[in-house]
């Protein structure tokens, strides 16, 4: 509903022309590609009145060496792990996700970001980051285990 009002506020805006030389609409990006190990088997949820979604967690990790860059890299190896909340509303690919999606399957995911705000069983004020994802990708290593 807000995305409508806000499509037709700015289609009026451009319709009666401006001046304003520093108005450009352009077109910007938010994509998100992770490759990575799912964390727990997906669960589906459903509020009342709206559209169900599977969710799941997803583990990314990025490896270094310390001095790299060095010429004789012989650092220690370091080891950060990310994680990572999936969210699926688009109904085909929610029910395949839940369906198919495994707690240590090797997937990639591509969505867009996005943040949000939820109140916590105390009552506290939190940001959340997920990940929406409108495409997932099995690797073939999950195909030989079924």
């Amino acid at each position: 509903m807000l995305r409508n009002a806000s499509a037709q506020v700015l289609k009026q805006f451009v319709r009666h022309g401006t001046t304003d030389t520093n108005l450009i609409l352009e077109r910007s990006i938010n994509r998100v590609q992770l490759l990575g190990r799912v964390g727990q088997d997906p669960v589906m949820r459903q509020v009342e009145g709206r559209n169900p979604v599977t969710i799941f967690s997803m583990a990314t990790n990025e490896m270094w060496r310390s001095g790299e860059g060095e010429p004789t890299s012989t650092g220690d190896v370091s080891q950060k792990t990310t994680w990572h909340r999936i969210s699926v509303f688009k109904p085909g690919l929610r029910d395949v996700a839940y369906q198919y999606v495994k707690k240590g399957s090797r997937i990639l995911v591509e969505g867009k970001l996005d943040y949000g705000e939820y109140m916590d069983k105390n009552n506290v004020r939190r940001q959340a980051t997920t990940i929406i994802a409108d495409n997932i990708v099995f690797l073939s290593e999950n195909l030989r285990d079924q």
